[in-house]
């Protein structure tokens, strides 16, 4: 395992994380502490959670990933964790949490963080991130922005998201704060708001980053070289699909399958041929496909932890294992030769 302190900040993390979005759904209580102390034994650190999981997002399991949590971490020593979280931002539906916030203001971002607080049983939270915008943007497979929602919304605006989250540092209840799902206009805006009112700064963005959703590269990874931020990468095998198991219209006991909501973002009809063509690849070089897929976004330059959910302790475990792959020129090239022909047909 390897580890690096996030610039402009004190907090050292695996270079691989946690995420826990199955926990609470197809992951019960006694396979999630499995895995969290599997992951801590493996030096893992870095666990991810947040305040809607598990996914999908549901009014009956709301913040169960975050109880499941919070009974293993009251056992285990704080100071060797770097916890993550994130607030549930407005205009996706969720009506059962807060009420279905309508903005990011304080009231909100307050509430939120005293539920993850309760919920997780501890006293801090080292790593707080904004899961989606307060502002209509693309996400979650879409890809195109409109300017008619945005002139329809009112958002909360930056600068007083910073001072919510401002005053609960200063409270000693989070640490840090970091962003999800966020556009490169967004990204600089928060730098720009923290730099102009001595706010907090960002420390990481937690986006999609596989090899068939690279979009990541567009921007952003100009942004984490010059702004000194990290990739919190999430989906590095882009719900499976980097292990193979869907090849050829298979359809076996996994989260596309049992959520067939999914489909619109990775369901495309060129991922296909595009998962088709890496799998090749991992085949000619004699690695499994997961590792293939999961070395590739370990050995990005702005990547500061690639985040591995697991349905099982199994899977877990072959992940992890995949993981210590390092990737040769040759199979650089090759990814390379592959991504241009299929350039992100799941973004």
């Amino acid at each position: 395992m390897n580890y690096r302190t996030l610039p402009h900040t004190e907090l050292r993390i695996s270079d691989i994380g946690l995420g826990t979005m199955t926990f609470g759904e197809q992951t019960d209580e006694a396979c999630a502490h499995a895995q969290l102390d599997y992951a801590l034994d493996h030096g893992i650190n870095l666990i991810d959670a947040a305040e809607m999981y598990p996914v999908p997002g549901r009014r009956e399991t709301q913040g169960r990933t975050e109880t499941f949590i919070g009974r293993w971490l009251k056992t285990k020593p704080r100071d060797r964790i770097v916890l993550a979280t994130k607030v549930a931002g407005p205009s996706r539906g969720f009506s059962w949490i807060r009420g279905g916030p309508t903005g990011l203001d304080a009231a909100n971002i307050t509430q939120a963080v005293e539920g993850s607080l309760k919920r997780l049983q501890t006293d801090y939270i080292d790593l707080y991130q904004i899961h989606w915008p307060a502002r209509p943007v693309p996400m979650f497979g879409e890809t195109r922005f409109s300017p008619q929602a945005n002139r329809a919304a009112e958002p909360t605006p930056i600068e007083e998201q910073l001072q919510a989250l401002a005053a609960l540092i200063q409270a000693g209840k989070i640490r840090h704060i970091g962003l999800s799902n966020e556009t490169p206009w967004g990204v600089m805006r928060f730098l720009e708001a923290a730099r102009a009112y001595g706010l907090p700064r960002i420390a990481t963005i937690q986006n999609a980053y596989n090899l068939v959703n690279r979009v990541f590269e567009q921007g952003l990874d100009e942004i984490c070289y010059h702004e000194g931020l990290g990739l919190l990468a999430y989906s590095p095998l882009a719900f499976g699909l980097l292990t193979g198991k869907y090849i050829g219209g298979a359809e076996p006991e996994a989260r596309l399958v049992r959520f067939p909501e999914f489909g619109p973002r990775y369901r495309k009809p060129y991922i296909e041929p595009a998962v088709r063509a890496y799998a090749d690849l991992a085949a000619a070089h004699n690695v499994p496909f997961n590792a293939l897929a999961l070395s590739f976004v370990r050995s990005q330059f702005f990547t500061a932890s690639t985040l591995i959910g697991a349905r099982t302790l199994a899977q877990l475990k072959d992940d992890l294992e995949a993981a210590s792959l390092l990737l040769d020129e040759p199979m650089r090239q090759a990814i390379e030769e592959i991504h241009r022909r299929f350039p992100n047909p799941a973004p």
